[in-house]
């Protein structure tokens, strides 16, 4: 029986704090009481009797003083008792009084009351007694013909299933519906029919569908969504009925349900690899995501156009669609914005590089206008990088991109300037026919740059890539411009002066008066300071920068000056030129220095600064070629090395990500023979609808361990011992933001054990969503019993509790087993996860206070320095963000960055130091530590747990 046709039962909650009623007063009640205190009567055997209580002796009382009864309360409610009452004898047969049951069926099934016929003939699907059902089949067919929708289609699915169940009881149900279809108008009705037919009698379906197929775009959308399941069904089954519904999916494609149009362009891929049905699947996913309002739906289409992108024959045909794709940008939502922009990027060719250009720049300019967004920051550094990496891919394109994003050098948002520097950084040092353009651009730009860091960087571009005599002039009155007035100290100390005069001057204003609260007139005195305002007027950025304190980039302008002094000696002959560009870049060098020395920065100038300027200042001094090939030279050669190495890396992922996408068969492959594959390998024949129904109802199988068996009681926990009353043991089921329990609970006595309750309790992010019903076992009897748990962050959590019980019989208070506390892993929540070294870097001083807790001193018997980080990795499901150039080779020490990410959202940051003391012998264990940071304290401290725990497993 698949997923769709299991029977839906009713639940019903238990009030757990009163007393069980005897079996007297409820027949008291059911007898004389009114129809108010029936109804609760009522409802009190139905729990009865869910809890294992028999109660034969109110059968009849029910049957005589209840069901005669036009209640609607009562009527469903009997419903319900009906349904979950012991209808036959112990040896099987069928009980007298369900023969006046069956004649109160029949006239429910004759009631005038449409909800009361239909809410019969649901009842009906769950009847699993075929002599109950027999009498009632003339009936249940006349309720085809009755006016109301409601209760024809109830009708329908009471028929579907006595035929699955019954068959002889409903030979000519296919026929039936059949006819039935054919003239029928209600949508939910007809779909019922169709869905019967799709199981029952596939042909007949068909064959209804063929007569009526020109029509398919005029019919309701639920009766659309089970044609596409049937088509999909039919030509997955027959492969050569393809040519015959195609035409149909493609136009249930201009449906105007969004959930017909979902199906169909899924359906369509599976049915065809034309290009035509991939073009057309792929506009109406791309439709879908610009149409449809909840993001959630956008994530998940989004998500579909990916996998088409991952076949290499669809790609081609994705590529001219990447201007549709990029409409999608309208989202504001940021994760749809991030997924479409890296699509984009990756279908994106020589053909389409331009108009993505464009389209990206015009964002570009937007983000620039709209008012601040959390979230507008974020996106404007995603458009950076993804026209970074088109100019990479493709130069043509930077001398358009360049000019765009090098106003954004002055943005108040450090990170998208900082991803623009480091572009033009790359852009500069790669394309030598846009150095005089990116030069001029930044010499524009450079006096409006607001952050202290973007300074550095620009500065030292100047300095590196400034070769004409004109150029090296602009940045040295750039500088000037951008130092102010010097010597820096003196000026200071003049403006100090100058501001104590006008504080003494005092003009006096006209007097203003006032009312008070009582009524009276108050004078207030007009005494006005003409004292200019503490702020000082805006200062040159640079000077600002300096009187701050922030003397590290004095460090990088003293460098950028002693490389343009160079080469500005190498260019201009004239001794007397040369040796006055030098002695002004000595000058202002001297002039930092003597401002770091004095009191007037709010933090004095550090060693590292002064050494560094003074050495400046010293190459300045003496020009020795030795230094004018390190700072002219070496420098380029340093940056050169860094960016192929990054170029080699990237393209390296990119070529085992193209691998990985390569599906090739080699000759000595194996022929996978249907007939003979195991359901698990069967991944191109498994049946679409049906995964997607189960994955909605968390039952998604996942891909096991070699030994299937194994892995699954991998997760068995055992809860309570082997000589306890009561044995349980739980089988873990991890799904993404919950947790199934499935306890398996025995009862080892010889007595029945009444209200075994199982209660649980968590302790972490752990929330229990509803306590387990209680039950009665029989003797050494045993059942299942499932609780879910929802999980709110990554964090080790533990669920503990017990199971308690009533003797039935026995005058003792209740009887309670203690069960052993199930721990949950936190590696089920963590997955691996890359970001670029300056996210790293800034998240790993943003969650800088998780340090404390985030210490763990390694000591295991691991002896290779490569082994242990593997092992780390292994054990933690981190990613080594560390480039493999970087940790080859061996040294006898390594360090390396690793990162995770939640399905939560949560960040985990690692860094790994170890080293093998080589004192201790070539057998010596590895030893160091790992430092532990992430967004929760709770993520931090079950990360360290678990390297622990992992470092204990190799120690034994």
């Amino acid at each position: 029986m698949t997923a769709a046709e299991n029977v839906c039962y009713t639940l019903i909650n238990v009030p757990m704090d009163s007393e069980p009623p005897s079996e007297i007063s409820l027949k008291n009640d059911l007898e004389k009481g009114d129809v108010k205190l029936k109804t609760e009567a009522l409802k009190k055997v139905i729990i009865m009797i869910l809890n294992g209580e028999k109660l034969p002796g109110l059968l009849m009382t029910i049957i005589r003083f209840v069901l005669p009864l036009q209640d609607h309360t009562i009527k469903k409610l009997l419903l319900v008792f009906w349904e979950i009452v012991p209808k036959t004898t112990p040896d099987g047969r069928l009980l007298q009084e369900m023969i006046l049951v069956c004649d109160a069926y029949r006239k429910d099934l004759q009631h005038p009351n449409e909800f009361i016929r239909g809410s019969t003939l649901r009842f009906l699907c769950k009847l699993k007694e075929a002599e109950l059902l027999e009498p009632l089949m003339p009936a249940i067919r006349a309720c085809l013909e009755h006016r109301h929708s409601y209760v024809r289609r109830n009708a329908v699915l009471a028929i579907y299933t006595i035929y699955r169940n019954f068959e002889h009881l409903i030979p000519d149900a296919p026929e039936l519906i059949h006819d039935f279809l054919v003239n029928e108008k209600d949508a939910s009705c007809k779909r019922n029919a169709f869905m019967m037919l799709i199981h029952a009698d596939q042909d007949r379906a068909l064959d209804y569908l063929s007569t009526c197929i020109d029509q398919v775009q005029t019919f309701g959308d639920i009766l659309q969504l089970v044609i596409v399941e049937l088509i999909y069904k039919v030509c997955h089954a027959n492969p050569s009925e393809r040519a015959r519904f195609i035409r149909c999916i493609y136009n249930l494609l201009q449906s105007s349900s969004p959930a017909v149009k979902y199906e169909a362009a899924g359906t369509l891929v599976t049915l065809s690899s034309a290009p035509t049905a991939i073009k057309a699947a792929a506009q109406c996913y791309i439709d879908l995501i610009i149409k449809e309002s909840d993001n959630n739906v956008k994530l998940i289409v989004l998500d579909r156009l990916i996998e088409l992108k991952e076949h290499p024959s669809h790609e081609r045909v994705l590529q001219d669609l990447v201007m549709d794709i990029l409409r999608v940008l309208s989202t504001p939502d940021l994760e749809v914005r991030k997924k479409t922009l890296q699509l984009a990027l990756d279908l994106v060719s020589s053909r389409n590089v331009e108009e993505l250009v464009i389209v990206l720049k015009k964002e570009v300019i937007k983000t620039n206008n709209v008012t601040e967004h959390e979230d507008t920051d974020k996106y404007r550094q995603l458009l950076v990088r993804t026209l970074h990496s088109c100019s990479v891919r493709f130069p043509d394109m930077a001398a358009n991109v360049i000019p765009v994003l090098m106003e954004f050098l002055s943005d108040n948002n450090e990170a998208a300037a900082a991803d623009v520097l480091e572009f033009v950084r790359e852009a500069i040092q790669r394309f030598d026919n846009l150095r005089p353009l990116i030069v001029e651009k930044m010499l524009e730009v450079f006096h409006a740059i607001k952050s202290v860091k973007i300074y550095r960087g620009a500065l030292w571009i100047l300095g590196e890539y400034c070769s004409t005599k004109e150029d090296i002039q602009s940045v040295m009155t750039e500088v000037r411009r951008s130092l102010g007035e010097i010597p820096i100290v003196e000026s200071e100390i003049k403006k100090e002066a100058g501001e104590l005069k006008p504080e003494e001057e005092v003009s006096v204003g006209p007097a203003q008066k006032l009312v008070t609260e009582m009524g009276t007139y108050a004078t207030q005195s007009a005494l006005s300071s003409s004292r200019p305002a503490k702020k000082e007027e805006e200062r040159p950025p640079l000077r600002g920068f300096l009187l701050d304190g922030d003397f590290f980039v004095a460090a990088s302008l003293a460098t950028t000056l002693t490389k343009i002094a160079l080469r500005y000696v190498s260019l201009v002959p004239e001794k007397k030129k040369q040796n006055s560009f030098n002695a002004e870049a000595m000058l202002l060098m001297a002039t930092i220095l003597h401002l770091g020395k004095s009191s007037l920065p709010k933090k004095p100038i550090t060693d590292d600064d002064v050494d560094r300027i003074s050495l400046c200042l010293k190459v300045l001094s003496e020009c020795s070629p030795l230094m004018n090939d390190i700072f002219n030279k070496e420098c380029r050669q340093s940056l050169s090395h860094m960016l192929s190495a990054k170029l080699e890396e990237e393209k390296l992922s990119q070529k085992k990500e193209s691998e990985k996408r390569n599906v090739t068969i080699q000759p000595d492959d194996p022929i996978s023979f249907m007939q003979l594959t195991a359901k698990n390998e069967m991944s191109s024949k498994e049946d679409q609808f049906q995964l997607s129904l189960l994955a909605a109802m968390g039952n998604t199988q996942r891909k096991e361990a070699a030994d299937p068996l194994a892995s699954k009681l991998n997760k068995v926990t055992q809860l309570t011992g082997f000589s306890d009353p009561v044995y349980a043991e739980a089988y873990v089921h991890v799904n993404q933001y919950d947790i199934v329990l499935d306890v398996l609970v025995v009862n080892q006595t010889s007595d029945t054990l009444q209200n075994c309750t199982l209660e649980l309790a968590t302790l972490g992010d752990l929330k229990l969503v509803e306590k387990p019903s209680p039950l009665t076992l029989a003797p050494h009897d045993f059942a299942n019993i499932k609780a879910n748990v929802k999980v709110a962050s990554t964090e080790n959590g533990i669920i503990f509790g017990n199971v308690v019980y009533d003797v039935s019989g026995a005058a003792s208070d209740r009887n309670c087993v203690v069960l052993s506390d199930i721990h949950i892993d936190i590696m089920d929540y963590i997955q691996p996860a890359s970001c670029t070294d300056a996210e790293f870097r800034q998240m790993w001083a943003e969650f800088e206070w998780e340090n404390k807790v985030s210490f763990f001193f390694v000591n295991t018997n691991i002896i290779d320095l490569n082994e242990y980080l593997q092992h780390i990795l292994k054990s933690t499901n981190m990613k080594c963000l560390t480039p493999e150039k970087a940790l080859s080779g061996y040294c006898g020490f390594m360090a390396a960055n690793l990162y995770a990410r939640s399905i939560f959202g949560e960040d985990a940051l690692a860094n790994v130091s170890i080293e093998k003391p080589i004192h201790l012998g070539p057998e010596a264990p590895v030893t160091g530590h790992i430092r532990i940071r992430a967004k929760s304290q709770g993520m931090a401290l079950s990360l360290g747990d678990k390297i622990n725990l992992s470092q204990k497993k190799t120690s034994l």
